[in-house]
């Protein structure tokens, strides 16, 4: 009896001291929520009202805001680039919203190139900063064609920032490269799948500030193996205004699956099909149009398939694209290497880069090729 009232007294004993840590508990929890509420509120009118909206707290809260407003403080966030090597990675509040229209600033630049070589052709090649193979099997291949017959070609790389950990590092081979090859134009927005619409609109002021001299432009994949003179010879009796061609997309359905890489929301993009467009593994086009459709962009809502966006922007401006003389012109899925076959094509993708290599020399070799 005496070892049982033992017992019940000590768990009376606990009972009480857990009431009251219980009670204690509580109070520690509730001093934390003022305190944390305090410095919310302290937080907000700090950063948030004395600047109207603040670029980091535009970022989470992006899709809250109205459209107008979240595109001045993202990209205000996004300008902050300035120390190449020092930034943030920023990252878009989601997937689809494109930094565009905005003004970035070119840190590589060649501003003389055209002026100097006064080119026919200018082929641009997005290609990420840290991929010097790709950029190195150009230079060696269709990209080393500076003449043909009389008109002379120019390739110029464009790049944005490196996102990777080593972008330092990165960045000062970049330099190094710029300073041997004199072929790199690089822009102060992050380098990533979801900025390729920033990517071609950066491409498009720098061909119309900086080559309004030259007659056509194409941008080209990195990845694509291209017969210049091929092309020069279809562009000697192409239009010389309101002219875009390459493989052109006709009544393409736009993908609502989200586990697709080329996803659109409704919320984006409501329309079942796309307008016209050229599939951006390679087109070209005259030189009027870059101010044209920089001018169309600000009238369009961006959307991140590159090629489609400049597409609306036809659209917009009621110019039809070209479809090539030749359907078998382009090609989007890689063409079985023959040297008859690819004497005839202009683009084609490849499996990889040392097939690029492989066919563009097999390609120089002096005989028929058929």
């Amino acid at each position: 009896m005496h070892q049982y009232m033992t017992s019940q007294t000590r768990g009376q004993t606990f009972f009480s001291l857990f009431s009251k840590g219980q009670s204690n508990s509580r109070c520690r929890s509730l001093r934390s929520y003022v305190i944390c509420t305090v410095f919310l509120l302290l937080f907000l009118c700090y950063y948030i009202i004395p600047n109207e909206m603040s670029a980091s707290w535009a970022i989470t809260v992006g899709l809250l805001l109205p459209e107008k407003l979240a595109t001045q403080t993202i990209n205000a966030s996004l300008n902050r680039v300035s120390a190449v090597t020092s930034a943030e990675r920023w990252k878009p509040p989601e997937p689809y919203y494109v930094a565009y229209p905005y003004k970035y600033n070119l840190v590589l630049n060649e501003p003389e190139k055209c002026q100097k070589e006064n080119p026919f052709l200018i082929l641009m090649v997005p290609v990420a900063p840290s991929n010097t193979a790709a950029r190195d099997t150009v230079r060696s291949t269709w990209g080393s064609e500076r003449l043909v017959g009389d008109k002379t070609v120019n390739v110029l790389f464009l790049l944005g920032l490196p996102t990777s950990e080593d972008r330092e590092t990165l960045q000062q081979n970049l330099l190094q490269e710029r300073e041997k090859y004199h072929d790199l134009i690089q822009s102060d927005f992050w380098d990533s799948y979801y900025n390729l619409t920033i990517k071609t609109m950066v491409m498009l002021e720098w061909l119309s500030v900086y080559c309004q001299n030259a007659s056509f432009a194409m941008k080209v994949d990195a990845d694509m193996f291209l017969h210049v003179k091929n092309l020069v010879d279809m562009l000697q009796s192409a239009p010389k205004q309101n002219y875009m061609t390459g493989l052109v997309a006709r009544n393409a359905m736009v993908i609502r699956n989200p586990t697709s890489k080329w996803y659109l929301p409704k919320t984006v993009y409501s329309q079942p099909l796309y307008p016209p467009y050229a599939l951006g593994l390679g087109y070209v086009f005259t030189l009027d149009l870059p101010e044209k459709l920089i001018k169309a962009a600000q009238h369009v809502k961006s959307v991140y398939i590159e090629d489609v966006f400049l597409g609306l922007c036809m659209t917009h401006l009621g110019i039809p694209l070209t479809d090539p003389p030749d359907g078998s012109l382009f090609n989007v899925f890689p063409v079985q290497y023959n040297r008859c076959r690819y004497s005839k094509l202009i683009a084609t993708t490849t499996h990889s880069m040392r097939d690029q290599v492989e066919f563009w020399k097999d390609l120089q070799k002096p005989g028929p090729y058929c």
